[in-house]
Protein backbone atom coordinates (compact mmCIF):
# COMPACT_ATOMS: atom_id res chain seq x y z
CA UNK A 1 0.00 0.00 0.00
CA UNK A 2 1.09 4.07 -0.90
CA UNK A 3 0.14 6.61 0.79
CA UNK A 4 0.81 9.51 -1.26
CA UNK A 5 -0.97 12.90 -2.09
CA UNK A 6 -4.15 13.47 -4.33
CA UNK A 7 -3.25 14.64 -7.85
CA UNK A 8 -5.60 15.66 -10.68
CA UNK A 9 -5.64 12.42 -12.37
CA UNK A 10 -7.53 10.67 -8.84
CA UNK A 11 -10.92 12.62 -9.46
CA UNK A 12 -12.48 10.02 -10.60
CA UNK A 13 -11.51 7.45 -9.14
CA UNK A 14 -11.53 8.93 -5.27
CA UNK A 15 -15.25 9.41 -6.33
CA UNK A 16 -15.82 5.74 -7.18
CA UNK A 17 -14.30 5.36 -3.41
CA UNK A 18 -16.66 7.27 -2.05
CA UNK A 19 -19.72 6.40 -3.77
CA UNK A 20 -18.95 2.49 -3.29
CA UNK A 21 -18.18 3.23 0.19
CA UNK A 22 -21.17 5.26 1.42
CA UNK A 23 -23.61 3.06 -0.92
CA UNK A 24 -27.06 2.42 0.52
CA UNK A 25 -28.23 -0.67 0.43
CA UNK A 26 -31.89 0.33 0.33
CA UNK A 27 -31.05 3.28 -2.41
CA UNK A 28 -28.03 1.50 -4.39
CA UNK A 29 -29.21 3.77 -7.39
CA UNK A 30 -28.36 7.21 -4.94
CA UNK A 31 -25.14 8.66 -5.29
CA UNK A 32 -24.14 9.49 -1.50
CA UNK A 33 -23.78 12.60 -0.29
CA UNK A 34 -19.73 12.20 0.40
CA UNK A 35 -18.99 12.22 -3.51
CA UNK A 36 -20.73 15.58 -4.02
CA UNK A 37 -18.72 17.45 -0.64
CA UNK A 38 -15.69 16.24 -1.53
CA UNK A 39 -16.29 17.99 -4.84
CA UNK A 40 -17.62 21.05 -3.82
CA UNK A 41 -14.72 21.10 -0.94
CA UNK A 42 -12.70 20.85 -3.68
CA UNK A 43 -13.90 23.47 -5.78
CA UNK A 44 -13.92 25.70 -2.46
CA UNK A 45 -11.25 27.88 -0.58
CA UNK A 46 -11.37 26.01 2.35
CA UNK A 47 -9.61 22.80 0.09
CA UNK A 48 -6.03 21.96 1.50
CA UNK A 49 -4.55 19.73 -1.10
CA UNK A 50 -2.04 18.71 0.73
CA UNK A 51 -3.94 16.73 2.64
CA UNK A 52 -5.88 15.56 0.50
CA UNK A 53 -4.20 11.67 0.04
CA UNK A 54 -4.95 8.74 -1.29
CA UNK A 55 -4.31 5.09 -0.40
CA UNK A 56 -2.76 3.20 -3.34
CA UNK A 57 -3.48 -0.82 -2.94
CA UNK A 58 -2.20 -3.14 -6.18
CA UNK A 59 -1.31 0.38 -7.81
CA UNK A 60 -5.19 1.55 -7.52
CA UNK A 61 -6.98 4.06 -5.36
CA UNK A 62 -8.43 2.12 -2.90
CA UNK A 63 -9.18 4.87 -0.25
CA UNK A 64 -9.20 8.94 0.72
CA UNK A 65 -8.95 11.18 3.26
CA UNK A 66 -9.17 14.77 3.02
CA UNK A 67 -8.48 17.59 5.81
CA UNK A 68 -10.18 21.12 4.64
CA UNK A 69 -10.13 24.35 6.73
CA UNK A 70 -12.39 25.16 9.51
CA UNK A 71 -12.79 27.19 12.29
CA UNK A 72 -12.66 27.37 16.03
CA UNK A 73 -13.88 30.97 16.51
CA UNK A 74 -11.30 32.81 14.98
CA UNK A 75 -8.91 30.23 15.24
CA UNK A 76 -7.59 28.44 11.97
CA UNK A 77 -8.26 24.43 12.82
CA UNK A 78 -8.71 21.36 10.16
CA UNK A 79 -12.17 19.13 9.74
CA UNK A 80 -11.68 15.64 8.86
CA UNK A 81 -13.35 13.79 6.24
CA UNK A 82 -14.94 12.19 4.49
CA UNK A 83 -12.75 9.12 4.69
CA UNK A 84 -13.45 6.16 2.30
CA UNK A 85 -12.15 3.13 1.56
CA UNK A 86 -13.60 0.65 -0.72
CA UNK A 87 -15.81 -2.40 0.32
CA UNK A 88 -13.60 -5.21 -0.86
CA UNK A 89 -10.30 -3.51 0.75
CA UNK A 90 -11.71 -2.89 3.81
CA UNK A 91 -10.57 -5.09 6.43
CA UNK A 92 -7.01 -4.36 4.99
CA UNK A 93 -5.26 -1.21 7.27
CA UNK A 94 -6.09 1.28 4.96
CA UNK A 95 -8.19 3.66 6.45
CA UNK A 96 -6.25 3.31 9.82
CA UNK A 97 -3.29 4.56 7.47
CA UNK A 98 -4.68 7.51 5.51
CA UNK A 99 -5.61 8.54 9.32
CA UNK A 100 -2.20 8.33 11.02
CA UNK A 101 -0.92 9.88 7.22
CA UNK A 102 -3.32 12.73 7.19
CA UNK A 103 -3.39 13.43 11.26
CA UNK A 104 0.00 13.38 10.81
CA UNK A 105 0.64 15.82 7.85
CA UNK A 106 -2.07 17.84 9.85
CA UNK A 107 0.64 18.07 12.90
CA UNK A 108 3.89 18.42 10.64
CA UNK A 109 1.85 21.67 9.06
CA UNK A 110 1.84 23.31 11.99
CA UNK A 111 -2.52 22.54 12.63
CA UNK A 112 -3.48 22.60 16.23
CA UNK A 113 -6.80 20.54 15.71
CA UNK A 114 -8.89 18.40 13.73
CA UNK A 115 -12.54 17.83 14.29
CA UNK A 116 -15.02 15.48 12.93
CA UNK A 117 -18.33 13.77 13.61
CA UNK A 118 -17.96 10.30 13.50
CA UNK A 119 -18.49 7.05 15.20
CA UNK A 120 -17.13 6.80 18.91
CA UNK A 121 -15.82 3.23 18.51
CA UNK A 122 -13.34 3.91 15.59
CA UNK A 123 -11.95 7.31 16.05
CA UNK A 124 -10.61 7.32 19.49
CA UNK A 125 -8.18 5.15 18.63
CA UNK A 126 -6.17 7.90 16.52
CA UNK A 127 -6.66 10.56 19.87
CA UNK A 128 -10.20 12.14 19.24
CA UNK A 129 -11.81 12.91 22.24
CA UNK A 130 -15.49 14.13 22.46
CA UNK A 131 -15.28 18.26 22.23
CA UNK A 132 -17.12 19.51 24.80
CA UNK A 133 -14.07 18.08 26.97
CA UNK A 134 -12.19 21.15 25.30
CA UNK A 135 -14.81 23.63 25.55
CA UNK A 136 -15.44 23.16 21.63
CA UNK A 137 -19.30 23.05 20.22
CA UNK A 138 -20.77 21.92 17.14
CA UNK A 139 -22.19 23.90 14.92
CA UNK A 140 -25.47 21.79 15.42
CA UNK A 141 -25.98 20.93 18.75
CA UNK A 142 -27.83 17.66 18.42
CA UNK A 143 -24.48 16.31 17.13
CA UNK A 144 -22.44 16.93 20.75
CA UNK A 145 -23.18 12.92 21.41
CA UNK A 146 -20.20 11.92 18.24
CA UNK A 147 -18.21 15.29 17.38
CA UNK A 148 -14.97 14.75 18.28
CA UNK A 149 -11.55 16.05 18.36
CA UNK A 150 -7.80 15.17 18.39
CA UNK A 151 -5.11 18.13 19.26
CA UNK A 152 -2.12 18.18 17.80
CA UNK A 153 1.54 19.54 18.75
CA UNK A 154 0.71 23.29 18.84
CA UNK A 155 -2.46 23.27 20.40
CA UNK A 156 -3.76 25.86 22.75
CA UNK A 157 -6.62 25.61 25.70
CA UNK A 158 -7.54 29.15 24.75
CA UNK A 159 -8.71 27.50 21.43
CA UNK A 160 -12.37 27.37 22.47
CA UNK A 161 -16.04 28.00 21.21
CA UNK A 162 -17.95 27.24 18.54
CA UNK A 163 -16.48 24.88 15.54
CA UNK A 164 -16.82 26.20 12.06
CA UNK A 165 -16.99 23.84 9.59
CA UNK A 166 -16.41 25.14 5.74
CA UNK A 167 -20.04 25.59 3.62
CA UNK A 168 -20.32 22.46 1.49
CA UNK A 169 -20.07 20.86 4.93
CA UNK A 170 -23.38 22.56 5.82
CA UNK A 171 -25.43 22.47 2.78
CA UNK A 172 -25.44 18.90 2.69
Amino acid sequence: MLIRRETSADVDAISAVHAAAFASSEHPDQVPVEVGLVGALRDGDAWLPELSLVAERKGAVAGHVVCTRAHVGATPVLALGPIGVLPEAQGEGIGAALMHAVLGGADAFGEPLVGLLGHLDYYPRFGFGLADRYGITPPIPEWASHFQVRTLATYQPSIRGEFAYAKPFMEL
